[in-house]
């Protein structure tokens, strides 16, 4: 078993900055790619980012290419989102996950779920 915690989430005026945070316990960090996911209400969970297990490979969705950065402190057995320049439209609660090694976009893929954190940008 994983246990996932994101944390940093909050209410943000369009423009501003986040970095939001996922606490990893229970088996090695470092065997699991973690991934950003979000849902906004009314709306499918979407894929935002996600990273190998060693933080050598990326992936993201188009719509937040060059806004988030994630990144992995596997010392600290820690996931980040760093999300830049928000917009009202990146209001979602967003979720972190993992999944064995390899950083895939779909959240089917994905077998260990945090309970989310909510992102509220406005306008």
């Amino acid at each position: 078993q994983v246990q996932l915690v994101e944390s940093g989430g909050g209410l943000v005026q369009a423009g501003e900055s986040l970095r939001l945070s996922c606490a990893a316990s229970g088996r090695t960090f470092s065997n699991y790619a973690m991934g950003w996911f979000r849902q906004a209400p009314g709306k499918e969970r979407e894929f935002v980012a996600a990273i190998n297990w060693s933080g050598g490979s990326t992936r993201y969705a188009d719509s937040v290419k060059g806004q988030f950065t994630i990144s992995r402190d596997n010392a600290k057995n820690t996931v980040y989102l760093q999300m830049n320049t928000l917009k009202p439209e990146d209001t979602a609660v967003y979720y972190c996950a993992a999944r064995r090694l390899v950083a895939l976009t779909q959240a089917r893929d994905y077998e260990y779920w945090g309970q989310g954190t909510q992102v509220t940008v406005a306008s």
